[in-house]
């Protein structure tokens, strides 16, 4: 069985991603990262989809680290890192997130 700290190092990840491809399915943060108008319709589509999943994957991979009262009240202070993450990013160096999906 893997180690919880892999596990929860994981989960953060996961859930550093799902923000990340949250925010770039949005037309304004499209634009601020990649410098052109907003993505494809079907661009936005899977990029909320790899988010979601990605937020859903954070969930299991904390579920599996520890018990489900202590494993979901990690999860949501994963999912508050990562949006203040994300969203420092975005206002401070948003091509970093370039990466996340490129063109």
């Amino acid at each position: 069985m893997a180690e919880p700290v892999v596990l929860l190092g994981a989960a953060a990840v996961n859930a550093v991603l799902g923000f990340g491809w949250l925010a770039l399915a949005m037309d304004t943060h499209w634009e601020q990262v990649h410098g052109e108008e907003a993505p494809k319709a079907a661009t936005a589509r899977n990029l909320r989809a790899a988010g979601a999943l990605a937020l859903v994957l954070s969930l299991g991979l904390c579920l599996k680290a520890d018990h489900p009262s202590m494993a979901v009240l990690v999860w949501l202070m994963l999912l508050a890192g990562a949006a203040a993450a994300i969203a420092a990013t975005l206002s401070w160096r948003p091509r970093w997130l370039k990466g996340l999906w490129p063109r």
